[in-house]
């Protein structure tokens, strides 16, 4: 993902004043940082609080990718707010994510009358993808949740409890990713999927949320980049 975003800010005329892996850490200063107009994080999980932090308390803008740390996100809005900053978190970059984000809110609300209709979400990634589901699998099930008058929590493992919403997590070699949602009834079924081509996707939506943030103050999601 570091190299997708770079060879896409660098396209989009923009400059790389810092660049951070774990062979490098200690270059991670204020004074390094302070060159920045906005930090865009995709780390991993034991990493992304600190690095966020880091940055909220150096006044620079925060645009987050990386998932499986979102207990605490209330925290690193809090201290966004204290700091007057501004941070962004999506767990998913891609357009046509977000796109199929809105596409799962509208199905999940058309077959609300319909309970013969039995959902479940299947997401398949690479094998160093160390979180399970996805952060974006997890988007899909708590947007369901939110609608559903059955579903109360999801599980990542197959669940014939009729409140729990099932999510198959699959890692197969060098897929990007690709996430599917269907709805299954004893006559018919409904699935919507998406299915990443490259990480090219990721990478420009992540540095179009690095160009809306610059410069703002407060709290946005991809909705706000969209204008959804």
């Amino acid at each position: 993902m570091g190299h997708a975003i770079e060879e896409i800010a660098l396209q989009r005329g923009h400059e790389i004043v810092l660049k951070i892996n774990d062979q490098n850490l200690d270059d991670l200063t204020v004074p390094n940082i302070r060159k920045a107009d906005v930090a865009i994080e995709f780390t991993n999980p034991e990493s992304a609080v600190k690095n966020i932090l880091f940055c909220l308390n150096e006044n620079v803008p925060v645009v987050c990718g990386t998932t499986g740390w979102l207990d605490e996100l209330k925290n690193i809005e809090q201290k966004c707010k204290e700091k007057n900053g501004s941070f962004l978190y999506a767990s998913n970059f891609s357009v046509g994510v977000n796109i199929f984000f809105e596409l799962n809110k509208k199905l999940a609300s058309l077959l609300k009358p319909h309970p013969a209709y039995e959902p479940s979400i299947e997401e398949i990634h690479h094998t160093q993808k160390k979180d399970a589901p996805s952060g974006t699998a997890i988007t899909l099930a708590e947007q369901i949740i939110d609608v559903s008058d059955k579903k109360t929590k999801w599980v990542n493992t197959l669940s014939k409890h009729e409140n729990e919403l099932q999510i198959i997590s699959k890692r197969i070699g060098e897929v990007p990713g690709t996430h599917s949602v269907k709805y299954s009834s004893p006559i018919d079924d409904i699935e919507i999927i998406h299915t990443a081509r490259n990480r090219k996707g990721f990478a420009e939506g992540a540095v179009l949320a690095a160009e809306f943030i610059a410069g703002k103050k407060g709290i946005f999601s991809m909705k706000d980049v969209l204008n959804f």
